[in-house]
Parts: C-alpha cells; structure tokens; sequence
C-alpha cells in the first residue's frame, strides 16, 4: 500500500500538521511525520525526495512557514506529487510569505498549494490523488463528502424557524 509523506520544516510547525496526520490516520492511510529543513539539512531533505519513490511513497505533504522553501525543493528532486502547505509562523507575514513562496513555482517544478494553514485539505488532496487506483480510498472519499453534504443540510434545517 503506498504511504503518504508529511514533511515538516521544524516542530514548530507540526500543530499546523497534524491536522494531515489525523486525515490519513482516520482514512487507515500509512504515513509518517518527518522534519527536513531546506536551509538546515539540505542534503538528508534532497536525498529523502530521490529515493521517496522506492521507498513507497506515493504522495509528499510538505509544510512550511516563513520562506517555506521546502515544498519546491521537494518537487524539485522528485517526480512524485508535492501538496505545499503554507505555515503562519512566528516569522511569517500572516502566512502571505509563505502562501506565494509555495505557489509561485517555476515552470516544470509544480506544487499542489492548498491555503493556509489548512493541512487537512493536503490530506484530502492526496486521498484524492491515490484514489485514481485504490478503491476503497475512492469509497471513503465520496463518504466523506456525503458527509459534509449532511452536515450542510442539517445546519440549514437548524436555522429554519
């Protein structure tokens, strides 16, 4: 089964990432939390994303705040998608910084950017993407969302007086 990568440019960060975790975990997807920072440990980050592939990893989750390099140089030495997640942290500019930093991508070198903050929405994303050959991640998934289409219709029916 292939395994899903959250990584994480330093502990700082795993609040905002857990939410990933937690995802993955409910959806029984094997996945592991890892730090790997693109200004601090460049060479373990580039040699965790050339062999990420025959590790069995299908799909990279990389967060970062601040300059949040780490999401494109991930991409960078692999072929696997990349699902950056932009960090408000201490250093950030309200998470603006590192939002454009990971979606302002050179051609060929692309990264998937889901908003700020919002690492369940990465999870979501590469639930969707292992879908296309995993069935029963696919039967989850349209749970999920006829979950959030009840939830939608019992709030409104909580509103009408």
């Amino acid at each position: 089964m292939p395994k899903v990568a959250i990584a994480m440019g330093s502990r700082s960060d795993l609040e905002v990432m857990k939410a990933a975790k937690d995802f993955l975990d409910d959806f029984s997807i094997d996945n592991e939390v890892m730090i790997l920072s693109a200004h601090r440990t460049p060479e373990e980050m580039l040699e965790f994303a050339q062999k990420a592939e025959s590790k069995g990893y299908a799909v990279i989750i990389a967060g970062a705040g601040g300059a949040a390099h780490l999401p494109g140089m991930l991409a960078s030495a692999t072929i696997l998608p990349v699902i950056g997640v932009p960090v408000r942290s201490s250093n950030s500019l309200d998470g603006w910084d590192s939002l454009l930093s990971i979606a302002q991508m050179p051609n060929g070198v692309p990264v998937a950017t889901v908003a700020v903050n919002a690492s369940q929405n990465a999870a979501i994303l590469a639930c969707q993407i292992l879908a296309n050959s995993d069935e029963g991640i696919k039967s989850k998934l349209k749970d999920f969302k006829k979950s959030l289409k009840e939830k939608v219709k019992k709030q409104r029916q909580e509103i009408n007086f």
